[in-house]
């Protein structure tokens, strides 16, 4: 039995938002609870503004309706904090963009007064002083997060750190944040090989149609593989994160 509620609410909301009725035995063998728990658990959700309808009868069959309604969000003041502090680095990296400042308004909007409090103390109380070189924009972030999910490829136009431009198809694998710039590591389809692409050197990110098998990364650690010239040196001296695998900095 998961001994903490929230948790186990949460689970059950995953359930019912997954559609059909669901048994009330049912839940309460997926969730590891009663049969009186799981009935405790949806007065609860209806308490937070879920539309849980029961079916009459001895088998207490439940279903979610769905509402327009946003209802309170499950979230502890601890969690809160943490989506503020990071919206507001989001909005540090990101000062051209409103879309950290639209999300904490809409969390101003929905969450119960206790958690507005905090959430607005946390954004009181905290500051980034240290910015990275180059900031990376939402819709960036999406494309990319997208194609990694669903094994897809990205074009781009990418300008080299010698000023050549060319256009590059590959195979996303993560965008990181290191010495205060953007990278894109990815598959570089045309040159056979893993390649590091500075994003605020990438224009016009296109996502291709259609999908891959899944590459394994030739290293089990970034940070490994960035310090040891990609892969190739036995040391751990920097390299560069550079798509021609260059051996100077970034």
């Amino acid at each position: 039995m998961d001994p903490d509620p929230t948790s186990r609410t949460l689970t059950m909301l995953t359930l019912l938002r997954g559609g059909g009725e669901w048994a009330a035995g049912e839940l309460a063998e997926r969730l590891g609870t009663s049969v009186r728990t799981v009935r405790r658990d949806v007065r609860r959700l209806r308490r937070l503004g879920y539309a849980v309808e029961a079916r009459p009868g001895p088998g207490s069959v439940y279903r979610l309706v769905p509402d327009v309604r946003v209802p309170p969000l499950l979230f502890t003041a601890d969690e809160i904090s943490a989506m503020v502090a990071g919206l507001r680095l989001v909005r540090a990296w990101s000062p051209d963009e409103d879309v950290a400042s639209s999300a904490l308004l809409k969390l101003d909007q929905i969450l119960p007064r206790p958690l507005r409090r905090r959430a607005a103390a946390t954004d009181l109380a905290t500051e980034v002083l240290e910015q990275p070189a180059a900031t990376l924009t939402a819709a960036t972030v999406g494309v990319i997060a997208d194609a990694v999910a669903a094994d897809g490829r990205l074009r781009f136009r990418y300008t080299d750190r010698t000023g050549v431009a060319s256009t590059r198809l590959v195979e996303p694998y993560r965008h990181f944040l290191r010495a205060g710039r953007w990278y894109l590591i990815a598959f570089d389809v045309d040159r056979d090989d893993w390649r590091a692409f500075r994003l605020d050197r990438v224009a016009d990110v296109a996502a291709v149609a259609g999908t891959h098998p899944p590459r394994d990364f030739p290293d089990p650690s970034i940070e490994h593989w960035l310090t040891t010239d990609f892969g190739r040196a036995p040391g751990g001296r920097t390299a560069a994160a550079d798509p021609d695998g260059s051996r100077s900095g970034p």
